[in-house]
């Protein structure tokens, strides 16, 4: 609910602007503006109020809240049809303003009255609410006894301890992480050391924990030891007196009895003095608040006696604090599938003949376990469910409707409850960002940079002084996957997150009950939801019916698997206050006819449709902010795109035989002056000196690059003080990139990407402070490279890619911060050597197309923090000297030794394609472009 009150902000704020400008007095509906403008004030006071209560609400108070949720819905509904009224005006040209103003036309006169007639019905509205609520009694419970916050977090807190208690055969998966966890306790370091245990609620923290607290090795280690759980309430003196109790407890020692009447002061050194002279151990379980560890630290004291305090959270940022202290952080991984079916059937199956799955349920039962992505807690709550299910019309039925079951079958409360939580904690500004996710298919993996520019067009991202609304809606991300609410992924170049899905099948049953949003098939017709936002997840290429569609503010469709999509060739009028359209990937044909009607647009997504063109008329949506057509049949923009002023992000390029093309572009593209990512564009004419001027630029990518364009290119790079990626492709294969004219590249380049033959390494490579990604292909270098780049201080991720035609490349030192290393298409690449000292942080690397190297990188057992491998398409000696019996045998297993670490796997295949990854991450999944598409299409 205090998503809303954000909305509200937003609200107050078109308000104050509408007051402030001649449309009210044009309109002549000023007065209710202000009286409106006031009572959302009390709206956002009512709404965070309410939001912020740790009580669960009555019916009455529910009720009335989502009425004040839907009123200030509508407001914002009436004022985005004003000002589409009034923006109607100003397309119509001085004469027909004038004639509006001065002889007030008779649809003038009708739509002043049909804005000023709902308005007054809004306040008349407003004013119901707070009668209803008098004479009903806001605060009177309708049905009786209610479960509050604090009743849910009482439970999970038993549910945290009785953990001590679970039978060592009801664990699977946990023995290698309990290892870890006790040789961190137990080992020689006599300095006070923190252990901390983090992962998404239900991930199986205060299993692992407590399956180690109670080791009898780990407590026999111990002179005394406590356990208490921490939640997100908390007293720290009531902490402190559980911890005295419990320190006594296990000793079977006499309390205190008068504790209760004790200051914080005096708890503190009633600990302290306990504590002083022990080897102790102590367990935080459950911690939210980043600000604990200072409040109570001071509770243990550190003797130099080998003491330990393990805690568990769901917040990243907590468990890589700074404590002060030698400290280690441990992130639960989700099970492996072996592990999960093993979990999954200890209890589903446990009544069945042989205690095991039945032929015919086995796929089901294992899509089931599959939609819990190795989350414990959803693995057990799910199999309890299904102990009493024995038809596979039973089993069928739960698993297509298991998001109903999550929200209404009781044996599955307990699990909502504790994902819940995390919601719950939110600020109100991440409550939206976290909803919005029900917005896309299960499983669905999305882009940083998409996802930012959709937070910006909702406005849900705030304005931060001397911060741009992306490092803003970055933070927001951050934190979420801090909080382990999202789910990071591996793409180095161009982050990508996902959500679990049963966090997002909560999502869902939140945005649906709050209108938020409706989720579709596309075979349904669409008919007056009230909700703000529609999804029309399709597998059939069609699109039903859409009606009732006037409070629309985003509408996105996601055509999978589909080779023709049904899609209206005229857009409802009723879309007419959407701000986000879209398209990706729908097999689309063309642009809807009236699209550019719609001035409320923010954000267009054509990507991957087979759109053609853009109409000349493109420049009616003034509003836009970002336009994505990558990957198009688009070949060049109209000259209407330069009248988009207020476009932030321009994202196009042809993909034609697996290399990506720009578009051409209009001269007069340099009046967008607030554009910051373009690209790709073809270079032709003047182009490359005329963006000279767009100096506010953060990425640029540019195709068909020639030897000739290289003063103008580097004189306009130049001037880009502020670009952080750049992107060069040569206009053929055999043609130089020439790039040295340039002086001194801009300081903040954090992204370089350059496709051509260069005839040397540029001088400027060893001033790159910020780099932290360098993609080159068919670079062809005889110079050794290495050498220019080996200090980059950021550098993270470096593929060569036909880049050299060197035959021993050799790492001395440095590359303090790679952490990805890619060799493709290397044709007389013979050697590679690795010096201790280099690359101590290297956790990827890729060998691909490499056939003249014949074994191992020399030295690759230096790389100690190596996580994963890819050698593909490598000659058969390679992997001859790595199988049994090789020459490089010996080190291939240390290596794979080394990996198992991270994969959890027991055993590595020698194929023709090997492959040992972490099981988060994928090859594939790493590109070279925040652009949204890989540099070159492989």
């Amino acid at each position: 609910m205090e998503s809303v009150s954000v909305s509200a902000d937003l609200l107050i704020g078109k308000l104050v602007a509408i007051l402030e400008s001649e449309a009210a007095s044009i309109a002549g509906v000023g007065d209710q503006v202000d009286e409106i403008k006031r009572e959302l004030e009390f709206m956002k006071a009512f709404l965070a109020n309410a939001d912020g209560s740790n009580r669960a609400h009555t019916q009455v108070e529910e009720v009335r809240i989502r009425s004040v949720r839907d009123l200030a819905n509508d407001v914002e509904n009436i004022i985005d049809e004003f000002m589409y009224h009034v923006y109607e005006q100003q397309i119509g040209g001085r004469f027909a303003k004038w004639i509006h103003k001065t002889i007030h036309f008779p649809k003038h006169l009708w739509y002043k009255r049909k804005i000023a007639n709902k308005l007054q019905k809004i306040v008349m509205a407003i004013r119901a609410i707070t009668e209803r609520n008098q004479r009903y009694g806001g605060g009177a419970a309708v049905d009786g006894k209610s479960t509050s916050s604090e009743d849910i977090r009482r439970w999970v807190q038993n549910q945290a301890e009785s953990s001590l208690y679970h039978k060592e055969d009801e664990l699977v998966g946990i023995e290698g992480d309990k290892n870890l966890l006790m040789g961190w306790l137990t080992n020689e370091e006599q300095r006070q050391t923190v252990v901390s245990v983090v992962g998404m609620g239900g991930s199986g923290k205060t299993t692992l924990v407590a399956r180690t607290f109670t080791n009898h090795v780990v407590k026999s280690h111990f002179e005394c030891y406590a356990w208490i759980t921490v939640s997100q309430s908390y007293v720290i003196e009531d902490l402190l007196r559980r911890l005295i109790k419990e320190f006594h407890k296990a000793k079977k020692e006499e309390v205190l009895a008068d504790m209760k009447a004790m200051s914080y002061n005096e708890l503190l050194e009633i600990l302290v003095n306990y504590l002083e002279t022990k080897r102790y151990l102590v367990v935080l379980d459950d911690v939210w608040d980043v600000h604990l560890w200072d409040k109570i630290r001071f509770s243990f004291p550190d003797k130099q006696l080998g003491s330990r305090v393990m805690l568990t959270t769901r917040r990243e940022d907590i468990a890589s604090s700074s404590f002060g202290v030698e400290s280690h952080v441990h992130k639960m991984q989700p099970l492996e599938r072996g592990d999960a079916w093993e979990l999954f059937s200890m209890k589903a199956f446990s009544s069945y003949q042989n205690k095991s799955c039945s032929p015919e349920l086995l796929p089901l039962a294992r899509e089931l376990v599959e939609k819990c992505e190795g989350l414990p807690l959803a693995i057990v709550a799910l199999s309890g469910l299904m102990s009493s299910k024995k038809s596979l019309t039973d089993w069928s039925k739960v698993y297509h409707s298991l998001n109903w079951h999550l929200t209404n079958n009781s044996l599955l409360e307990p699990m909502k409850s504790i994902l819940l939580l995390s919601f719950n904690d939110l600020p109100y500004r991440l409550k939206q960002c976290f909803l919005y996710w029900s917005l896309f298919p299960e499983d669905h993996v999305i882009e940083n940079q998409r996802l930012f520019q959709l937070w910006i067009a909702e406005g849900f991202v705030e304005h931060v002084e001397g911060l741009t609304p992306e490092e803003v809606a970055n933070s927001y991300l951050m934190e979420l996957i801090f909080r382990n609410v999202l789910q990071q992924r591996i793409r180095i170049s161009h982050p990508v997150c996902k959500m679990h899905d049963l966090l997002r099948d909560i999502a869902l049953s939140i945005a649906k009950r709050e209108k938020f949003c409706a989720v579709l098939d596309g075979s349904e017709t669409v008919e007056e939801t009230r909700a703000l936002r529609l999804s029309i997840q399709t597998t059939n290429g069609e699109i039903g019916s859409c009606t009732g569609i006037s409070r629309l503010r985003s509408f996105l469709v996601f055509a999978t698997g589909v080779s023709s999509f049904s899609f209206p060739n005229k857009l409802s009028s009723d879309l007419k206050l959407c701000m986000i359209l879209d398209l990706e990937d729908a097999p689309l044909d063309y642009v809807p006819d009236n699209l550019t009607s719609l001035f409320n647009l923010k954000y267009l997504n054509l990507q991957g449709t087979r759109i053609m063109e853009l109409p000349e008329s493109i420049g009616q949506l003034r509003n836009l902010q970002t336009l994505n057509i990558l990957l198009t049949k688009i070949v060049a923009l109209p000259r209407g795109i330069s009248k988009l002023l207020n476009l932030r992000h321009l994202l196009m390029a042809r993909a034609i035989s697996g290399n990506l093309i720009g578009l051409r572009i209009p001269s007069s593209i340099g009046k967008m002056k607030k554009l910051q990512s373009l690209g790709f564009i073809e270079s032709e004419g003047n182009i490359i000196r005329l963006i000279g001027s767009m100096t506010q630029l953060t990425g640029l990518a540019i195709s068909n690059v020639k030897e000739i364009d290289e003063e103008d290119l580097c004189a306009s790079i130049q001037e880009m003080k502020v670009l952080s990626e750049l992107l060069l492709f040569v206009a053929d294969g055999e043609e130089f990139l020439r790039v040295d004219a340039l002086s001194s590249p801009p300081p903040y380049l954090d992204r370089l990407n350059l496709t051509g033959k260069l005839e040397k390494v540029p001088r400027w490579f060893s001033s790159l402070q910020s780099l932290t990604i360098l993609n080159l292909q068919g670079s062809r270098l005889e110079e050794d490279l290495l050498r220019h780049i080996e200090a980059s201080p950021s550098l993270r991720y470096l593929c060569l890619d036909n880049a050299s035609v060197r035959k021993e490349l050799c790492f001395n030192r440095g590359f303090v911060k790679l952490r990805l290393l890619r060799f493709w298409n290397l044709a007389l690449l013979n050697k590679i050597t690795i010096e201790e000292g280099a690359m101590p942080n290297l956790d990827f690397l890729d060998i691909r197309n490499c056939m003249t190297l014949e074994t191992l990188p020399q030295g690759i057992e230096h790389l100690t923090q190596l996580q994963g491998y890819g050698f593909r398409n490598v000659s058969e000696l390679f992997m001859e000297s790595i199988k049994e019996g090789g020459v490089d045998h010996p080190r291939m297993l240390l290596v794979n030794e080394r990996c198992k670490k991270y994969t959890n796997k027991s055993k590595t295949e020698f194929t023709d394609e090997i492959c040992a990854v972490r099981k988060f991450t994928r090859i594939e999944d790493i590109a070279s472009s925040s652009f949204g598409v890989e540099s070159h299409v492989n």
